[in-house]
């Protein structure tokens, strides 16, 4: 997994209800009655079986469910105790099951203990090192002058050779259709069923040396020689032009501070890594 895909799944990880220590044997069984009768221990939302679900479990399950969207009140909360209580109860068969001694089970709570302490790291890093409105407003400013202000509609037929590519510029002189020999002979997938078509773009969005080559066309125009690329050389028309609509900084606020949290947690665990002696 690469660091950006590690650090955004570590990120993304929900606060774990941690069940009873897998090492602490259950107390033993009450029966029902009793249970039923006896109050919850303090700083406890329920007894079960002799054994406190202690009140900071349903304090992450509330929080759990506010980040869901979920209304914070007494259904809620009724909800989320009968939850724990079922919880408890599994979790006290499962200890007389001997499940908490497996191995399998022993390293699946080993994997959930690092991504909790990996994901609280992360996250208290986050809150410390908070990107700037006017880190923002810079990243959407580079964008923003990057994107130009033309967006170009365009179609290309790529092919590994530059043979190829003069071969197809002939047939279209000879009047074939772009988009069908677009369809027959492109190696891009993304676009040789659509005759290849590649949507609007604007230039950045190319290579450097596609996108020159698309920006001298006129509309409707082809070019009459081959473009090479890392890709392999293309054949390229151009569909149409219009004026870049570059959305205003509210609309894009929140992404662009995503993005750039995403991109210091990388150069975070990139940093970590490099001072890491690893063997």
């Amino acid at each position: 997994m690469t660091p950006r895909l590690f650090a955004a799944a570590l990120l993304a990880l929900p606060m774990l209800v941690c069940a009873q220590d897998p090492d602490k044997p259950a107390a033993k069984a009450k029966p029902a009655a009793k249970a039923a009768a006896k109050a919850p221990a303090k700083d406890a939302v329920a007894t079960v079986n002799g054994v406190p679900v202690p009140s900071s479990r349903m304090q992450f399950m509330m929080e759990q469910q506010r980040q869901r969207g979920a209304p914070d009140n007494e259904q809620t909360r009724a909800m989320m105790r009968d939850e724990l209580v079922n919880r408890e109860i599994v979790v006290q068969e499962a200890q007389k099951a001997g499940l908490a001694k497996s191995p399998e089970v022993q390293g699946q709570l080993d994997i959930a203990r690092q991504e909790i302490l990996v994901g609280a790291f992360l996250r208290d890093w986050v809150r410390k090192h908070p990107v700037s409105d006017a880190d923002i407003q810079k990243e959407y400013d580079r964008a923003k002058s990057q994107s130009g202000d033309k967006e170009y509609r365009a179609r290309h037929i790529l092919v590994e050779t530059e043979d190829q590519a003069k071969g197809l510029i002939a047939e279209l002189k000879k009047g074939a259709t772009f988009a069908e020999l677009a369809q027959k002979n492109s190696k891009d997938t993304g676009s040789k069923e659509r005759g290849g078509d590649l949507d609007w773009n604007v230039p950045g969005a190319f290579d450097k040396q596609f996108s020159d080559a698309m920006m001298k066309l006129e509309k409707g125009k082809y070019t009459e020689a081959p473009v090479q690329t890392r890709f392999g050389f293309h054949v390229i028309q151009l569909d149409d032009v219009r004026q870049t609509r570059f959305p205003v900084l509210a609309d894009v606020k929140q992404r662009i501070q995503q993005q750039l949290t995403q991109n210091k947690v990388d150069e975070l665990i990139r940093g970590l890594r490099e001072k890491a002696k690893v063997e």
